[in-house]
């Protein structure tokens, strides 16, 4: 009679070890990304701020507010293709001190003119591509079984613009303008040499030997990167409209003051924040296909709610949380179908396309509503619209998406 072979124990503490390095890995590569959105999200916060200051009309603030959000999707791009070439030890620590400079910039010089603000808003963007570092380092790290729920963790590292959020205004009113972009800029500074020191790349990694134009090619000519794209760019990207236009929105729409108007956005970001992970933890389990849909579903219920501008307490307050919800969930299941129908050796450069999908996906929004609100004095029409993109996309979600990944 034979016995099953048990692990010695040697290999139980090396895959313990591992197991461990992992988490650690994880942990980091979390903590960087909110970092980074920290200083992406800081000028969202002061927008009524510099609106008031400045004499901006609802575009220009609803422009500023942008420039951060389409710089840090396009950047993704390149960004998550140096990911595939270097490893998230060398670019972490890289895209988090380069970022140091826009801030300083924008809090000591930057927020006299609309113009200054701009400029620094744009390269603020650099913040933004550490989306596109951290998947592939963390999709390097984790098994295939458990890489939905990993990288639904590191992508609520997105709730960087949450802190934002609480700090930012607190921060000005306490010490000044400059306040907030000291204090971020300090801790970008104390995480670049932490992820430095701390940081390494997973064992096996596949380093892609081709250029970065052949990879791109390559990249766009999966199916993946483009129904991925589409998705993000609904379902993170009304998350992103909705983090730096919702105190604008509240403080038209409802008369918050500036402080209410961004506790609430707050609010809506940890919602999503907390909701992302389990979005991919579920998508490991059921699909992200189902988890995909029911997302939708929520967000066009939402939008056609609040369409209408219901009393914000308590069915305005439902139908924005409900969405915010959906949103993250949404997004945590995109990366899960990445992590699942992408060769291992492109997943930067997927997650790079798929990151600025999803960015240009929040960029658009606000522009949006602030012209629409400007021309009507209304924001109905904007919200039914994303009510419409979000029936649209269930429809493509059901048919295109689900093809896929049962042909996988």
């Amino acid at each position: 009679m034979t016995s099953t072979p048990r692990p010695s124990s040697a290999t139980s503490a090396t895959s313990a070890t591992s197991a461990g390095r992992a988490t650690l890995m994880l942990a980091m590569a979390t903590a960087g990304f909110a970092v980074n959105f920290w200083a992406w999200a800081l000028l969202s916060p002061l927008g009524p701020l510099f609106k008031d200051s400045l004499g901006l009309s609802s575009f220009q603030q609803a422009l500023l507010v942008a420039v951060p959000v389409v710089v840090g999707s396009l950047g993704r791009i390149p960004v998550g293709a140096l990911t595939d070439r270097f490893g998230g030890r060398v670019m972490f620590p890289l895209v988090s001190a380069v970022t140091i400079v826009p801030v300083l910039f924008v809090g000591l010089l930057g927020h006299s003119s609309l113009a200054a603000l701009l400029l620094g808003g744009f390269f603020l963007g650099l913040g933004g591509t550490a989306f596109a570092v951290g998947v592939p380092f963390v999709n390097a790290w984790f098994p295939p079984r458990r890489r939905g729920l990993a990288i639904g963790v590191f992508g609520a590292g997105m709730g960087g613009t949450a802190v934002s959020a609480l700090t930012t205004v607190p921060l000005v009113d306490a010490g000044g303008v400059a306040t907030p972009f000291l204090v971020t800029a300090a801790v970008l500074a104390a995480y670049a040499v932490a992820a430095a020191l701390i940081l390494r790349d997973a064992p096996g990694r596949t380093v892609p030997a081709c250029s970065f134009g052949r990879r791109l090619a390559a990249t766009l000519r999966l199916s993946v990167t483009w129904q991925a794209s589409w998705l993000y760019a609904v379902v993170f990207g009304g998350y992103v409209a909705f983090s730096v236009y919702l105190p604008a929105y509240l403080k038209t729409a409802y008369n918050l003051t500036q402080a209410d108007a961004a506790g609430r956005m707050a609010g809506f970001v940890l919602l999503a924040v907390v909701l992302r992970p389990l979005g991919g933890w579920l998508s490991d389990r059921v699909g992200p296909v189902r988890v995909l849909a029911a997302s939708l579903v929520v967000v066009a219920l939402g939008a056609t709610v609040q369409a209408f501008t219901p009393p914000l307490m308590p069915l305005g307050t439902i139908a924005f949380l409900a969405m915010a919800a959906a949103l993250g969930a949404g997004s945590g299941a995109v990366f899960a179908l990445v992590a699942l129908l992408a060769p291992a050796s492109a997943v930067g450069s997927v997650t790079g396309v798929v990151g600025a999908a999803g960015g240009l996906g929040g960029f658009i929004p606000p522009l949006v509503m602030g012209a629409l609100f400007g021309a009507f004095g209304s924001y109905a029409l904007g919200l039914a619209a994303l009510a419409v993109v979000a029936a649209v996309t269930l429809a493509f979600t059901l048919a295109a998406v689900r093809r896929g990944v049962h042909a996988h």
